[in-house]
């Protein structure tokens, strides 16, 4: 979901095993538990609130999985990682704009 320069990416483990989570380019590792929904969120680097996207114009994110991980490429200027209910997991800049909520 992109709203205004913000976008969220859903990531949920249905799993039974814990899922390893990458986010590139800042080569963050984390373990998503069975179970767990966690939200990427980044914010635009451009002022019009554009993306740069990596395979095509005009993308957030870009996510390649594997069976027991995936990785979240960012193309916005930071990142935040938080629960579904917007508890604070990690962010990768401390410059990045207030989280906000994961919906």
């Amino acid at each position: 979901m992109v709203t205004g320069g913000t976008a969220r990416l859903l990531l949920s483990n249905g799993g039974e095993a814990a899922l390893e989570l990458t986010v590139e380019p800042w080569a963050e590792s984390h373990q998503i538990l069975p179970k767990q929904t966690w939200v990427v969120v980044t914010h635009s680097p451009a002022g019009d609130g554009s993306w740069s996207g990596a395979l095509r114009g005009d993308e957030p994110f870009q996510v390649d999985h594997r069976p027991e991980s995936v990785t979240v490429w960012v193309n916005g200027n930071c990142f935040h990682l938080s629960d579904a209910h917007g508890t604070a997991i990690d962010s990768a800049d401390w410059q990045c704009p207030a989280q906000g909520s994961a919906s």
